[in-house]
């Protein structure tokens, strides 16, 4: 999964801004010169002007992009800032429209053209159930988004960069305090998130002011103390620094920390434990929150970029689960088990001791599985010049999910790296029980997060040349997962899952997802419990208890999101077997893979018409 906790223009559409953005310096381009441009490359020079307001909207997103721009400062997450910045996507618009006449573009600039009008049009969707989104949860918030960036993003070369992350410390309580403050006006008109997204978000959020300065007897620093004092540290390997100059900087960021984060945090925690009573223990979907059908079938749609509806959703999963579990029969067999598929679900799960099935719950077990992992992915990555002509720059490692967020059972995910190449790629893994962490899954999880998935697409796009720089960091779920769960499969032909079980591990992952198809509208548009969602996954999958209940947690608290993997792979596969019918012999691999990752993230529809002029451009030159 790559996560919402993966900032890109999508964060942009969710949070506001830090103060109005200046327009960049005008462009020195002559009167004389901008008359001999053509329409798309005017376009693509304006393009470019906006996308630097746009970014200027989001420090976070310029620091997780390796920019230093705005580095001392965190966004506005207040409503305010949304409608300021959703005011200023509408009129970025009106002048797209009057100032560009579409049907003057080649057909790149349409592509960009129709991409910048989406964006927009996904933040309207988004504005119209503002006050229906469960802005902190166990799965997604800022209250563990911020220091996970700060760790991970903000890098110091120098002391202004420590001067900033230390003005960033009071940023983060703003934000805390403002994210607060808007958990209570959706809790007063009826939108509360369920009782578990309370119970992680109290969880995460006593972890981040765990340890010193915030718990002075405490034995060990928080998180946010110890890579403060290890950023320090390096300027003083780097003699930038020296031990006085270091100490007063420990100690104004510890006073921050003090005056600002701990009582954001705190009272954070005590909004979300005083109101923990008054939650149902039964979870409900969004159905339940006012005009909530509505909405469940507007984040559909956003998710998914199709007119599909929740029945029909629900039916082509329960006909996935189908078809996958004939396959996995098929396997079954081939392993000489003469139970039911049921019964070997029961017996690959049954005894988590057993090292051919799962890793030892140590620290040598957790290492192990890193160093596995690390494994698969550079003996896929050998073969990737037989399946792509583009291959990415960036690096890729695999690490543990940092101890305040980790949780058991739940998604590993994937962090892009930097656009500068400074931070590398990241496939987190979440491995405080390596109990939910089967052997036989892992595989195919590698190559979804790491290459030839995530990794490799989310890398591709950030480098692409010769594109409007917004089209980088465009983020479109269907097509994100999509690509994923499609490079599962994908690594088959690549020569991947030689152990069947590991063979049998990747139709797991395959119908995991097929099965979310099934239980994301059952949950949002049938009504079903908790209980009913978790005994369809224990019916389907071999998938740990620990797994399958913090998935069905997410599905609450992330309506339809879920259900973008599969339908998105279900399209990539589809418009490559009709360029294989259509080409046959004249169909090469490596030019469709090429096109699909070379155009960066669009939504299906648009991937759809980029296949579509492929293929008749090919065809008119056999």
């Amino acid at each position: 999964m790559k996560k919402s906790l993966c900032i890109s223009v999508f964060l942009l559409l969710l949070i506001g801004c830090t103060e109005v953005p200046q327009s960049p310096p005008a462009s020195t381009t002559t009167v004389a010169e901008s008359q001999q441009l053509t329409e798309s490359e005017k376009l693509n020079q304006w393009f470019d002007v906006k996308y630097e307001e746009l970014l200027a909207f989001s420090p976070l997103t310029l620091t997780r992009l390796g920019r230093k721009e705005l580095y001392d400062q965190i966004d506005d997450m207040s409503e305010q800032g949304e409608a300021a910045k959703l005011a200023w996507m509408a009129a970025s618009v009106e002048e797209l429209k009057s100032q560009f006449d579409y049907s003057k573009l080649d057909d790149d600039a349409k592509i960009s053209y129709d991409l910048w009008f989406y964006q927009y049009e996904q933040a309207r969707l988004i504005d119209a159930y503002s006050r229906h989104r469960y802005l902190l949860t166990q799965m997604w918030g800022m209250q563990s988004y911020l220091p996970t960036l700060m760790i991970n993003y903000h890098k110091v070369s120098d002391a202004a960069d420590i001067e900033a992350y230390i003005s960033r410390l009071s940023g983060i309580g703003r934000a805390i305090e403002q994210l607060t403050s808007r958990v209570a006006i959706h809790a007063d008109e009826g939108v509360k998130a369920p009782y578990f997204a309370y119970e992680g978000v109290i969880k995460q959020s006593k972890s981040i002011i765990s340890g010193r300065p915030f718990e002075p007897a405490s034995e060990a620093d928080s998180s946010l103390l110890v890579d403060i004092k290890r950023k320090i540290g390096s300027l003083i390997d780097t003699q930038q620094l020296d031990k006085v100059q270091a100490d007063k900087f420990i100690k104004a960021a510890e006073q921050k920390l003090l005056s600002d984060v701990l009582p954001a945090y705190s009272a954070l925690i005590h909004q979300f434990e005083d109101d923990l009573s008054n939650l149902d223990t039964v979870a409900k979907g969004v159905w339940a929150l006012p005009n909530g059908n509505s909405y469940y079938n507007t984040m559909l749609k956003m998710h998914t970029t199709t007119d599909l509806t929740a029945d029909e959703i629900h039916q082509l999963g329960l006909q996935e689960v189908t078809r996958l579990r004939q396959e996995m029969e098929n396997i079954k067999q081939k392993e000489g088990f003469n139970g039911t598929l049921q019964a070997f679900f029961s017996y690959i799960k049954s005894d988590t001791s057993d090292e051919r099935f799962y890793y030892p719950n140590t620290d040598e077990g957790r290492q192990g599985y890193i160093n596995d992992a690390t494994a698969f992915i550079e003996d896929i990555e050998a073969k990737l010049p037989e399946f792509f002509g583009i291959l990415p720059k960036a690096k890729l490692v695999v690490k543990r999910v940092e101890s305040f967020r980790e949780q058991p059972g739940a998604p590993q995910h994937y962090f892009a790296g930097s656009t500068d190449g400074t931070t590398p790629g990241v496939y987190y893994a979440h491995l405080i029980d390596m109990k939910s962490m089967p052997k036989n899954e892992m595989e195919a999880i590698a190559y979804h997060e790491g290459i030839p998935g995530h990794h490799m697409q989310v890398s591709i796009a950030q480098e692409l040349q010769g594109v409007p720089k917004f089209r980088t960091t465009f983020f479109v779920t269907a097509y994100t997962e999509g690509w994923g769960l499609y490079a599962e499969s994908l690594a088959k032909e690549m020569g991947g899952y030689q152990n069947p079980m590991s063979d049998f591990g990747r139709l797991v992952t395959e119908i995991w997802r097929a099965i979310r198809l099934v239980v994301d509208t059952g949950i949002h548009s049938k009504g079903w419990t908790e209980e009913q969602a978790i005994q369809y996954f224990k019916d389907n999958s071999p998938i740990s208890n620990g797994q399958i209940k913090a998935e069905v947690q997410r599905y609450f608290v992330w309506p339809g999101q879920a259900t973008a993997y599969k339908i998105g792979m279900l399209k990539i596969q589809e418009q490559r077997k009709k360029a294989e019918t259509a080409l046959g012999d004249e169909f090469d691999i490596r030019e469709f893979h090429d096109l699909v990752l070379g155009n960066g993230e669009v939504p299906l529809t648009i991937l759809e018409r980029i296949v579509d002029d492929w293929i008749a451009s090919k065809m008119a030159n056999i």
